[in-house]
């Protein structure tokens, strides 16, 4: 059995990027801690998983990251949310069909993917694809 786990960011205030995702996502804090010789915080985002690390990004926080797609049921609900935390978008909520999405940045320049998707009428093996707890 294989499966990817996590992404692992770096970030230049750890504690100011812990709670972004806490309040953007109600990401909860598995494990903040020393590990692997750096302070490192494992958070639980619904079924995905990310981890970071209190150290300065090397490249403007990119590398080859372009960015993170976080999924939701709400994405209106969402985007009120993040706007009241003062976050900013790159543009309005865009639709195609069933396919919704908006682009923001997350601390330390991490460029977040906000989308949310209507699966009923796909193919099988694409709905199969998005089966996670953000369709139940």
């Amino acid at each position: 059995m294989i499966h990817f786990h996590h992404a692992h960011l770096f970030s230049n205030d750890l504690d100011t990027t812990i709670k972004w995702y806490v309040d953007a996502f109600d990401a909860e804090v598995c494990f903040d801690g020393e590990f692997g010789g750096a302070r490192n915080a494992f958070l639980r985002i619904g079924d995905g998983r990310l981890h970071l690390y209190a150290q300065t990004p090397r490249d403007g926080g990119k590398g080859a990251v372009h960015h993170l797609g976080f999924r939701t049921s709400d994405l209106a609900a969402l985007h009120r949310r993040l706007l009241a935390m003062g976050v900013t978008f790159r543009s309005e909520i865009r639709e195609f069909g069933n396919w919704r999405y908006i682009m923001c940045m997350a601390p330390d320049g991490v460029l977040l993917e906000l989308f949310q998707i209507d699966t009923d009428d796909m193919p099988p093996e694409v709905a199969r694809y998005f089966d996670d707890a953000s369709r139940r």
